[in-house]
């Protein structure tokens, strides 16, 4: 039992590392964008949504999106829930930047400019692409 518990113990720093800090309010992520002097990378999703389910799912804690996630800061704003029940803060930044669809993702600078964004899913590589610019 003591090994059990001294290996978890010691694989605490590394499991951190291999999760990304996501926000889940806009003023939050623009306070630590400010402090840390980075963008924001905002994924705005629906509960109901096959694709942001799947973005959620596999692509957030694949090793490569992870790597790009920590250039940035994530922001997670749930817009719908199941039921169709739009949330307060998800609505508003949902009529501010424009959605059409879902999963939308938008980098935006600590000010809240719209940099680029990425509509529908994309795999690890492709979001690691589209944090980085290319």
């Amino acid at each position: 039992m003591r090994i059990i518990a001294a290996i978890l113990v010691a694989a605490a720093p590394l499991a951190a590392q291999m999760t990304a800090t996501w926000e889940h309010q806009f003023a939050s992520a623009q306070k630590r964008a400010r402090a840390e002097k980075k963008i924001i990378f905002m994924d705005l999703w629906a509960e109901w949504c096959g694709p942001c389910v799947r973005l959620k799912r596999d692509v957030f804690p694949n090793p490569t999106a992870i790597a790009a996630l920590g250039k940035v800061v994530p922001l997670s704003i749930l817009v719908q829930k199941k039921d169709g029940t739009n949330l307060t803060e998800g609505r508003s930044l949902a009529e501010k930047y424009k959605l059409e669809a879902y999963p939308t993702l938008i980098m935006v600078d600590a000010e809240g400019k719209e940099l680029r964004r990425f509509v529908g899913y994309t795999d690890a590589v492709g979001l690691a692409k589209f944090i980085e610019g290319k």
